[in-house]
């Protein structure tokens, strides 16, 4: 038989996070006002830092980057998103889809390893304050940022790659909102057993990858807040850390029930839940986690006001 061409399908329809009418306005609204709350948020957060000279310091260049990719992979996927809430035609051409799929996963990666960056910041600053500034300087710091990355669009080349060489010859209703692996394997025509292989070893290897470096990291930090004499100093330490292991907990968890499953039509019902979680609450809860709550954020804030 001849070989059957992936370029059949020419579009693919986005089911999703409901089959309901009656819930598209609804939804377009909650999702409308959550999309701008993460755009001010993220964009006043990176636009506070680049202003104001007190804020340029090694930790806030993290955030700020953080804040870039936060919002670059909720840009990713929300406007579209949008768009089929209040269309009947839910559709994406096949290069939109994987467009889409290819900086999802770049975006998702490069954040998995710069909360992991953020982590090892927090690490030096506490365990190392006397040797804080030459470990983190300038040089340090760009090359800390750049590397995740470079990683993240590698990994995601690389993942784009693996999917394009399957076939799609039949249905092309992606039962998801967006353009994911899981969903995207489903519909494929041809044997998915390297692409299903590929995605646990590279969401597997670099979600645990990460997380073990944080987890150490804050080992360290953990035994060396518990060395410190000062009541306030200590609870200062704590306050930091427990913001930056919110975001951690709530990014990882959902990855983790994302990825590590085998694809299928039940659990992709319960992917989009998750989804939800890391695409949209994750990056507006962000600012909040990381600035807001900081003493220096602010003041910067009541300045500018």
């Amino acid at each position: 038989m001849p070989k059957i061409n992936h370029t059949m399908v020419t579009e693919f329809i986005l089911l999703g996070l409901t089959d309901h009418p009656e819930l598209q306005p609804a939804l377009f609204v909650i999702f409308l006002v959550i999309y701008l709350i993460t755009v001010v948020g993220n964009v006043g957060m990176i636009a506070l830092i680049k202003c104001e000279p007190k804020l340029h310091t090694p930790m806030y260049f993290f955030v700020s980057h953080l804040s870039f990719v936060d919002l670059c992979y909720s840009t990713n996927v929300t406007p579209q998103m949008l768009v089929n809430f209040l269309s009947q035609t839910k559709t994406i051409s096949f290069v939109g889809c994987f467009i889409q799929f290819h900086f999802f996963i770049a975006f998702v990666i490069t954040d998995y390893y710069m909360l992991t960056v953020m982590a090892y910041d927090r690490y030096v600053a506490i365990c190392n304050p006397l040797l804080y500034s030459s470990k983190m300087s300038k040089k340090i710091c760009i090359s800390l940022v750049t590397a995740p990355y470079v990683y993240g669009f590698v990994n995601g080349l690389i993942q784009t790659i693996l999917m394009l060489r399957l076939s799609f010859c039949g249905p092309n209703e992606i039962n998801h909102f967006y353009c994911a692996d899981p969903p995207l394997i489903v519909l494929s025509c041809s044997d998915t057993y390297i692409k299903e292989t590929a995605m646990f070893i590279v969401a597997g290897s670099n979600l645990t990858c990460s997380l073990t470096i944080i987890l150490i990291s804050y080992i360290f930090i953990f035994i060396a807040i518990l060395r410190i004499r000062s009541t306030e100093s200590r609870l200062k330490a704590f306050s930091t850390c427990g913001s930056h292991l919110t975001a951690v907990t709530v990014f990882y968890g959902t990855l983790f029930c994302m990825y590590l499953r085998t694809p299928s039509e039940s659990s992709l019902e319960q992917g989009k839940i998750v989804a939800v979680f890391y695409i949209f609450v994750s990056p507006m809860l962000n600012p909040l986690i990381y600035g807001l709550k900081n003493k220096d954020v602010k003041d910067a804030v009541k300045k500018i006001i």
